[in-house]
C-alpha cells in the first residue's frame, strides 16, 4: 500500500499494511529535525494552531502517511506585532512571547455581557479572499500520493473561552447571561461555514477540536457538556455530511473523556484524537474493547512522559504495542497525542518513526 491507500483504508474502517502514521512537531522540533537531517527549514504557516498543518516536507520525509492543512489568515489581515512586544491575531486575541511559546496576555471580550456586544464584534470572515490557499495548494501537490486532514482548529468552547477568558467563560456557564450562547452560536458558525469550504475542496478527513478534559476527568459535568455543547456538535457534523456524505470527522478532546465518547458515537463521530496515555482511564485496551466497534482512533502515543524521557527502546516497544492494541482489524491513525515537544531528544523522534517502519 502507499500512504494514500493506507490512510483511506483506515478511515473507512478498513486494515491496512500497518496503521497510517501523522505526527506533528512544534517549530522547535521542526528546526533542529531539520537540520540534522540536512534538509532546509519551512517556517511554521499562519494559523490559530499552525503546528498541526505545517512543516509538511519535514514530517512526509519522516514517514508521515497524510498531510495537514487549515484556513489561512488572509494576507490583508495579518498577525499584528504590536509595539508593547504582544501579539495579535485575527480574532483580536493577544498573545506575549514567553520562552517557546505564547501566553494569553488580554481577552477581547473578556467583559462581553449582551448580545449586542457579540453582534458589533469583528469577527474573522471565512468567505475571506485567500484563506483557502494552502488547502488548494496541497490537494493540487499531495492528494494523489497522501492523505489530506484539514484542521478545523478549535470549533466551538476553546475558541470561545480564548475571547472571554477562562474563568469568565466557566461562571458564565453556569448563569448563562444574554451574551453566552450567541458566542458559541457565531464561533461554531464560523467553522461550520470554513468546514464546508474545506469539504468542497475535497480533503479527505475535518479534524475539529475542543479539549473537554483534563488529566483526571472532565473540565465540567457531562450534563452540562450535554445541554451545551453535544447538541452543537450534532449540528455540525449534519451539515458536513450534507455537504458530502462520505466524509470522515475526527474530533480532538485532550483528558479523560470517558464519560461523554457514547455521546460522541451517537451524533456520528467517526474518529476520536489524541488518546491522551496518561490520563485517566484512557487506556487502549479499554478504548478498543468498549469502543473499537464503533470509532477509528487517531493518537495515543505519549508525549508527557515516553517521548521526552523513554528510552529508543521504550518508545519503540510502546509503539509497537499501541499499535498492535490499537490497530486489532484496522482502525488507528499512529500519532503522539499532541504535537511533539521541544524536550524530546532527535533519537527518540528518529525511534518513533523507525517503530512504524518496522510495524
Amino acid at each position: 500500500m502507499n500512504s494514500r491507500e493506507r490512510f483511506i483504508t483506515t478511515i473507512n474502517g478498513g486494515e491496512p499494511d500497518r496503521p497510517p502514521v501523522f505526527a506533528t512537531f512544534t517549530p522547535q522540533v521542526a528546526e533542529k529535525m531539520s537540520k540534522y537531517l540536512g534538509l532546509p527549514y519551512e517556517e511554521p504557516l499562519d494559523s490559530l494552531l499552525s503546528t498541526r498543518i505545517s512543516h509538511t516536507n519535514l514530517l512526509l520525509h519522516l514517514g508521515n502517511d497524510a498531510v495537514g492543512t487549515a484556513s489561512i489568515a488572509p494576507e490583508n489581515t495579518p498577525t499584528i506585532n504590536n509595539a508593547d512586544g504582544t501579539i495579535t491575531n485575527e480574532y483580536g486575541m493577544i498573545f506575549k512571547p514567553k520562552g517557546l511559546y505564547n501566553e494569553f496576555y488580554k481577552y477581547p471580550l473578556e467583559h462581553a455581557e449582551s448580545e449586542a456586544d457579540i453582534e458589533n464584534y469583528k469577527f474573522p470572515d471565512p468567505f475571506a479572499e485567500g484563506r483557502y490557499n494552502d488547502i488548494e495548494h496541497k490537494i493540487a501537490a499531495y492528494k494523489n500520493e497522501y492523505g489530506v486532514i484539514a484542521d478545523l482548529e478549535t470549533a466551538i468552547f476553546e475558541t470561545s473561552w480564548y475571547l472571554t477568558g477562562l474563568e469568565k467563560f466557566f461562571m458564565d456557564m453556569m448563569i448563562q447571561p444574554p451574551y453566552f450562547y450567541k458566542l458559541l452560536d457565531t464561533v461554531m458558525n464560523i467553522h461550520l461555514e470554513i468546514g464546508k469550504e474545506f469539504i468542497k475542496r475535497g480533503v479527505d478527513m475535518i479534524w475539529a477540536g475542543d479539549d473537554f478534559g483534563g488529566q483526571d476527568g472532565m473540565l465540567m459535568d457531562p450534563d452540562q457538556w450535554r445541554q451545551i455543547f453535544k447538541p452543537r456538535m450534532k449540528y455540525m457534523i449534519e451539515e458536513f455530511r450534507k455537504v458530502n456524505p462520505d466524509i470522515k470527522i475526527a474530533w480532538h478532546t485532550c483528558g479523560s473523556v470517558v464519560p461523554i465518547i457514547p455521546d460522541f458515537i451517537e451524533i456520528g463521530l467517526d474518529i476520536l484524537n489524541p488518546l491522551q496515555p496518561l490520563a485517566k482511564n484512557m487506556t487502549p485496551e479499554f478504548l478498543k474493547n468498549e469502543f473499537g466497534k464503533d470509532l477509528i482512533f487517531f493518537g495515543g502515543i505519549c508525549v508527557q512522559e515516553l517521548m521526552p524521557n523513554g528510552t529508543p527502546l521504550q518508545i519503540k516497544d510502546e509503539v509497537k504495542r499501541r499499535a498492535e492494541i490499537f490497530g486489532n482489524g484496522g482502525g488507528y491513525i499512529l500519532a503522539p497525542a499532541h504535537n511533539i515537544q521541544d524536550d524530546t531528544p532527535i533519537e527518540n523522534i528518529v525511534a518513533f518513526f523507525e517503530a512504524v517502519q518496522e510495524l
